[in-house]
């Protein structure tokens, strides 16, 4: 299960935008996550996308009402469940998502004021369907590649 939050001024990402970004956030995260591209894996990604207005949000000190169009601010939040998440893995992650960004929003690179955090939800943490949730039902699921259930396994010490 992942959950993706793209947090943005209101207006600032059109409707077409956003349907590029539910598809291509999810695969920025999904590909390093089980290791292949498995489309049948989606089905356990959220992608949310929050406005809010210039003036609830600042950077720099400075609201954004106050601060003018030249400041191009977003945050991308995306909170993973427990696995193999080593730093180049997450690195991977942080950087498919921005350069997903900048392609939906057809920009030749991002903006040095959007920002990703990544945030790894510990095994036993996660809850749904009226139960808690483990990475390692998952693995059996045929969308993990042999060798990232492997990496999983030893990285939640299974």
């Amino acid at each position: 299960m992942t959950v993706i939050t793209v947090n943005a001024p209101k207006g600032r990402l059109t409707l077409e935008q956003r349907r590029r970004l539910a598809e291509t956030l999810t695969d920025a995260v999904l590909v390093p996550e089980v290791g292949q591209f498995a489309p049948p894996a989606r089905a356990g990604f959220q992608v949310h996308f929050v406005e809010r207005e210039p003036d609830m949000m600042a950077i720099g000190g400075r609201l954004l009402a106050d601060a003018g169009p030249e400041l191009d601010v977003m945050v991308i939040d995306v909170t993973v469940m427990d696995g193999d998440w080593r730093r180049e893995v997450r690195a991977e992650v942080i950087e498919r998502a921005l350069a997903a960004l900048a392609e939906a929003c057809g920009l030749p690179e991002p903006s040095p004021a959007w920002w990703v955090t990544f945030r790894v939800v510990d095994e036993g943490s996660w809850g749904s369907s009226g139960g808690v949730l483990s990475i390692l039902s998952l693995l059996e699921s045929g969308v993990f590649s042999k060798e990232k259930a492997k990496a999983i396994r030893a990285a939640i010490s299974v």
